[in-house]
């Protein structure tokens, strides 16, 4: 008897739970309608085409076969792609990238937030310069780029050779051995001002009493970065690092417009392998396949992104 009444106090409760749900959707209905075009709109343009890439992994589309007509092969592709020796190099090549753009910018701009944070004679002009390479279009920035690393015409290799430092303009991005850290210099001279603009605000919220206080107690200016400014700037690092590495993995014009990939698969991350494998070979299901795995990848990044700013609301809460 004590067990059936127990069932029934709990049927009951979740009956009471479920109409009190039901109750507030219908007492918020007109709140709901207002944002239901939003949502069919985020359905149309994100969710059906998260669908259908993940559909699409899961069948063969030859180049010469319509879409229509493709042929289901279950988790062969993702099968395909564990084994094939470029997805190994391409992996690399997106780790190297990806780890030192992001890490590489973020600590050049912290240092130039830090020098900038001073009160210095043209500071403001200062700010703005370093802000030019964010601002500059990154297609721009990357024709820009791959004439100064041209071989022939170059101004790099006119300088060195005009130095007496080489006898011939070297081949910064027509060499296997240096493509790749030549497109990953390119792409921090384009997001360190990010980095900067971050940590300038961030160095804001730096309270003036605790730094004086420190230096009053004879704390040296490493120490009271490392243990005054450091501490107040830490969530603000975090999200900015977890921002950079999202747009480095996912970063497509620069490696694409300056090399295509190439050579031999030297400069290829995995968002440019993608493109070539979708719209140069049309295998359109490999390409998906890799999309998802890519999509999974940065879905990671989010989760990490969200408890970033989760605990910093949380810490501004407490104070």
């Amino acid at each position: 008897m004590t067990i059936l009444t127990g069932k029934a106090e709990n049927t009951g409760r979740w009956h009471n739970r479920r109409s009190g749900v039901m109750r507030r959707v219908w007492d918020h209905r007109f709140d709901y309608a207002y944002v239901l075009p939003s949502i069919a709109v985020m359905l149309i343009v994100i969710a059906y085409p998260i669908y259908y890439t993940i559909e699409l992994s899961f069948f063969n589309t030859p180049p010469g076969l319509q879409l229509r007509d493709k042929i289901f092969v279950g988790i062969d592709n993702y099968t395909a792609i564990l084994k094939s020796p470029v997805f190994w190099t391409v992996t690399k090549n997106t780790l190297i990238w990806t780890v030192g753009s992001t890490f590489i910018s973020f600590l050049l701009g912290f240092a130039c937030a830090l020098a900038l944070h001073r009160d210095f004679a043209g500071r403001a002009i200062m700010r703005a310069i370093l802000i030019i390479p964010w601002v500059i279009s990154a297609v721009a920035a990357s024709y820009i780029w791959k004439w100064i690393y041209h071989s022939d015409f170059g101004v790099i290799g006119a300088v060195l050779v005009g130095l007496g430092l080489a006898d011939r303009p070297p081949n910064f991005i027509d060499n296997v051995d240096t493509v790749l850290p030549s497109l990953i210099i390119v792409n921090i001279w384009r997001e360190f001002p990010f980095a900067m603009i971050m940590m300038m605000a961030a160095l804001q919220t730096v309270p003036d009493q605790l730094l004086r206080a420190a230096k009053v107690d004879g704390a040296n200016a490493w120490q009271r970065f490392w243990h005054v400014t450091f501490p107040h700037v830490g969530n603000v690092s975090i999200v900015t690092i977890l921002l950079l590495a999202v747009a480095n993995f996912n970063s497509f014009i620069i490696p694409w417009i300056m090399t295509g990939g190439g050579p031999s698969n030297a400069s290829h991350i995995w968002i440019t392998h993608i493109y070539e494998l979708a719209f140069g070979r049309q295998r359109w299901g490999v390409a998906s396949a890799y999309s998802v795995l890519l999509f999974l990848i940065l879905m990671s990044f989010g989760y990490f992104y969200v408890r970033a700013l989760s605990s910093n609301d949380k810490k501004e809460a407490a104070e």
